[in-house]
């Protein structure tokens, strides 16, 4: 975009501003000049990647002809940013860089500079603007070199070197503010010093053979030539050029700068990886506990001479990466063949390698650097790469075989890189076992599961550093909980890690229970506001005039707050001390921890009086401190008055198994132990009718919570035999009520719709290839998503014979595989199977002889129909009774509760005399079709003829309705209520509204539906 600057390009003063812009950093670069006098150069940091170009001013052939530019040229730095870096030497020339330009051996060629020396030269002018000089000199580029960041190649060398970099960079700031200043800006030119380190700079970029004037070069020659203030700043530091030099080296190797950007190839191990080693000399990895054998597997093919390269497999979360955690701890402490003393152990991130590689050939230049380190190490570098099957793929474009995995496989076949691989099984059949020259090229650890008793011995090592890391104390029985629960209740993830997760969350609950506050201070807190907000009341009523009753009740009010106020700042007190111990005990780990950490320091240091010093009087001393206050914790803890609590128990450990998975394996406390006392009898108040089923039900849920129940088999397995309608699909919905508050954790499968062969694969998943293989199989995923529920097979003489042989493996060993591989548990589900089959025998039986003949002639019917394998894995066969109509008396009830359930909101009370109700059952009743006439009867009598009342504004908000059969006599004082839609044998009325039951003139029963039936009548 052209903008105009001035009227006169020519006369006075002209300005040319060149804007790079780029979110988040804004660079400029502009030109002034005036009449007499030099031109001026300004560039205000500028970087070319994103950049849009601004120009504004007007230029004439003369000075368009001067700079070398044209109008193209300028318009073209827009479509290609890049080379408006390169332009930038020749404004310099033309401006105040002329003067230096006849200096020997002085280059401002911007072919000459790489992109980083090039942008610390604009930043130095961009300074000169800021702090006004009167010439440019090195000063500036020392502190625009600082200002390139923490990853500038400036800052690494200075840091290698050993300098500190606050002083340095406070130094120079300092160093510039106090030399004068001018304020014409218009003319400056560049200082001696500065056009001598230049020049020197172009000197070692010759000497040590390279293309380009890199940022190392500068450095070098400020560490020779700046008299000015960089040398007399390392002498002070006692630091001399040559220690530039040296770290110089360290970072830069053998290699050469021969690109714009030779930065990116230094210290790449840094950069793209961490040092294991180092950080095990730190102590900062986990220990590695029961791992020997597979260490000592790794350690074995590292020694190879050829093809020495593991690849470690195994499940996710079993410990892979800690074997390569364990050798570097085994390298440092000294406990390693000769052919592996003192290597390092390096972590290569790939994500890190391939971040910002935007370019074609900017990945496999980063990688290359990476290996050119290794190669250079002469064997002293060992490469762990985790998740090494992201290699395969990583960097190639389009269809080049060019990826990481080919640039490695000649140095890992000759022995010239060592490398440690992990990955998973999945992972490495998916990706390295097609590549047949690279997987050829590793040799494979595999790592399996540990059992319980090894996860456990793993726990007990990182115990330690979890205690200590959350500020808690973590039972032993907490560790054995973890490593049991999660063995049995969480079956998609793998030992170890499922119950190191399992410390670690029940440690952070722990951790903000000690952090927040208690309970019952909290309790307090939100009383005194309540009190206070009610004082405000009472003082705000008794302005008008003094009230004696009000009076009164402002001092009590005052007196339970100042009580409630001492309790307050007694129980602060309390929780002010605990919290005190509690990080006192925490201070103390933390303290004992770093004294050992210490300790080994000065062991590989070979410093024993001060190893021995640390390890046989400070940690003595302070875990003495520790166990005196740890036992005066234990003995508080079982004060009544103590407010926090800081340790970890196997309690914990079990609701946190529960908040995963839903299920309730957390101790039965009181209540629900009563809960569980009653279930039968709560199952029997909603199935009437019932019992035999109710009983087999309510002792298999008994069992399974007293934990006696096989734990490698469904809670039960049961089938519901019976007519239609007598109440077996209810009573798995009770069941779900009673045992999860919802009736959405009963999963529902209507066997009807498995009624082909094909359909295994929808409770499954689909085979692969097939449409439906992403989404998973119906039962599958539904009981993956909520492992403790009741499963009910509706109708299972619907279903296609062959669909029953997948719950062969349900029922014996509570386990089944989809169509992905993944194995899902049933061991805590409730499976129901429901059948009408042999209903008609039921239904004609009489007497207790004839049911048990009809039961067995049922249970042949069962077995012509099933598979003796299916119906031998079965806990129990429940047959269902046709129900009486005494038993629909209890039904009706249950149905007017949820009617009045729903009149609740209207206010409105239902009462049905109990005439009416004889009349509606005996109208309904017929066993062939058990309770669902029912509840159609109830539709039509009672619901339907409601539902026009309360439309047609019959019955108002808050009134009692009353249901009686035509022959009785209603309630004195009573309105009856007039409509078609009422049954003839029915009549209905509202009660007076002082809500009064009357009884009835001609029977004598009470109108009160609430006490015929049970139910509680519902008053607003």
């Amino acid at each position: 975009m052209l903008r105009q600057g001035c009227r006169c390009p020519l006369r006075g003063p002209a300005k040319v501003a060149v804007a790079f812009k780029e979110a988040p950093l804004s660079r400029a670069v502009s030109v002034n000049r005036s009449s007499g006098c030099s031109s001026l150069v300004s560039l205000r940091s500028f970087s070319t990647r994103g950049s849009r170009l601004i120009f504004s001013g007007d230029f004439s052939s003369r000075y368009r002809g001067r700079f070398g530019l044209s109008y193209s040229d300028l318009l073209g730095f827009e479509r290609r940013p890049r080379e408006a870096l390169d332009h930038i030497p020749r404004f310099m020339q033309a401006s105040c860089f002329s003067a230096a330009a006849n200096t020997p051996g002085f280059s401002l060629k911007g072919d000459d500079y790489t992109d980083r020396a090039l942008e610390a030269l604009a930043g130095m002018i961009s300074l000169a603007q800021e702090y006004s000089p009167p010439t440019l000199e090195t000063e500036l580029l020392v502190l625009s070199l600082l200002n390139q960041g923490e990853d500038g190649l400036f800052t690494m060398i200075m840091k290698q070197a050993g300098v500190d970099l606050d002083k340095l960079r406070s130094g120079v700031v300092d160093f510039v503010e106090r030399h004068p200043t001018v304020s014409d800006n218009s003319t400056r030119t560049l200082g001696p010093v500065l056009q001598k380190v230049l020049s020197s700079a172009n000197s070692l970029r010759l000497q040590w053979h390279d293309e380009y004037i890199s940022v190392e070069h500068l450095a070098a020659a400020l560490a020779d030539e700046d008299s000015r203030f960089l040398v007399r700043f390392l002498k002070e530091s006692k630091l001399t050029a040559n220690d530039i030099r040296q770290a110089i080296k360290a970072i830069r190797g053998t290699r050469r700068v021969n690109t714009k950007t030779p930065e990116v190839s230094y210290q790449s191990l840094k950069k793209y990886g961490r040092d294991l080693t180092e950080a095990a000399m730190a102590n900062e990895l986990d220990p590695v506990i029961g791992r020997d054998k597979e260490v000592r597997r790794v350690i074995q093919i590292l020694s190879r001479r050829t093809k020495n390269n593991p690849i470690i497999l195994g499940d996710p979360g079993v410990g892979k990466t800690a074997i390569a955690e364990g050798l570097a701890q085994r390298i440092v402490s000294g406990d390693v063949p000769d052919t592996l003393a003192g290597r390092q152990l390096i972590s290569l991130d790939l994500g890190a390698l391939l971040a910002g590689a935007k370019l074609r050939g900017e990945f496999e230049e980063r990688l290359k650097s990476v290996i050119r380190e290794v190669q250079e190490s002469s064997g002293q570098i060992i490469l762990f790469i985790d998740e090494i099957h992201m290699v395969v793929g990583a960097g190639s474009a389009g269809e080049s075989g060019m990826d990481a995995g080919n640039i490695l496989k000649p140095m890992l076949a000759r022995g010239e890189l060592r490398c440690i691989g992990a990955t998973t099984l999945d992972e490495y059949r998916k990706y390295i076992e097609k590549d047949k020259a690279l997987e050829r090229r590793f040799q494979v650890v595999l790592v399996d599961e540990p059992r319980v008793e090894d996860a456990l011995s793993i726990l007990r090592g990182l115990k330690e550093r979890y205690e200590m890391h959350h500020g808690v104390s973590i039972r032993d029985s907490a560790l054995v909980a973890a490593c049991v629960l999660s063995n049995r209740y969480i079956q998609d993830r793998f030992l170890p890690d499922k119950a190191i997760d399992l410390i670690d969350e029940a440690a952070s609950k722990i951790k903000i229970e000690v952090t927040s506050k208690p309970t019952r201070l909290d309790e307090i807190d939100r009383k005194l506001m309540q009190l206070e907000m009610e004082k405000i009341s009472i003082v705000s009523d008794m302005k008008g005039g003094q009230d004696a009753a009000e009076q009164q009740r402002l001092q009590t009010l005052e007196k339970k707050m100042a009580d409630l106020k001492e309790e307050q700042s007694r129980l602060n007190a309390i929780w002010e001390q605990e919290r005190a111990e509690i990080e006192k005990i925490a201070d103390l780990k933390q303290e004992i921890d770093e004294a050992k950490v210490e300790q080994q320091k000065a062991e590989r240091e070979y410093n024993l009086n001060k190893a021995a010093q640390i390890r046989y009087g400070k940690i003595p001393e302070l875990t003495q401190k520790l166990a005196t206050l740890e036992a005066a914790a234990k003995r508080e803890e079982l004060s009544s008055s103590r407010l926090l609590r800081d340790t970890v128990t196997a309690e914990d450990i079990a609701q946190v198994v529960g908040s995963w998975t839903g299920i309730p394996v957390s101790r039965l406390v009181e209540g629900e132990r009563e809960k569980l006392l009653g279930l039968e009898k709560a199952l029997n108040d909603r199935v009437i009718g019932q019992e035999e089923g109710v009983r087999s039900v309510a002792e298999a849920i008994q069992r399974s919570r007293a934990g006696l129940c096989d734990p490698n088999r469904p809670i039960a397995s049961l089938v519901f035999l019976g007519p239609t309608g007598v109440g077996k699909t209810e009573l798995c919905k009770a069941l779900a009520r009673q045992l999860f508050d919802t009736e959405e954790a009963l999963l529902r499968f209507d066997m009807s719709e498995y009624m082909e062969k094909h359909s295994t694969a929808r409770l499954i998943g689909a085979p692969p290839g097939y449409i439906g293989f992403d989404k998973g199989g119906q039962l599958t995923e539904a009981v993956r998503r909520r492992p403790y529920s009741v499963l009910l097979f509706d109708e299972m003489e619907k279903a296609h014979p062959e669909v029953f042989n997948i719950f062969l493996q349900i029922l014996e060993d509570g386990i089944l595989t989809d169509s992905h591989g993944h194995t899902v548990s049933f061991k805590n589900c409730i499976i129901i199977f429901t059948s009408n089959m042999g209903s008609d025998l039921l239904l004609q039986a009489s007497g207790t002889k004839d049911r048990e003949e009809v039961t067995q002639a049922l249970m042949e019917i069962v077995r012509r129909h099933l598979r003796p394998e299916l119906v031998n894995r079965m806990d129990e066969f429940v047959v269902f009774n046709p129900l009486s109509e005494a038993n629909l008396f209890g039904i009706f009830d249950l149905e007017v509760a949820k009617l009045q359930a729903r009149l609740t909101d209207r206010r409105l009370t239902l009462s049905v005399t109990h005439r009416a109700k004889a009349d509606i059952v005996q109208a309904a009743y017929d066993p062939n079709f058990g309770a669902r006439p029912l509840r159609r009867a109830v539709q039509h009598t009672l619901e339907t003829p409601l539902s026009r009342l309360i439309l047609s504004g019959s019955i108002s908000n808050g009134r009692r309705v009353g249901v009686a059969s035509k022959q009785e006599e209603l309630p004195v004082s009573s309105e009856k209520i007039e409509d078609s839609k009422i049954p003839e044998n029915l009549q209905f009325f509202l009660y007076p509204q002082e809500g009064t039951a009357q009884h009835m003139l001609a029977s004598g029963d009470t109108g009160d539906a609430s006490k015929d039936t049970g139910e509680t009548a519902a008053f607003s």
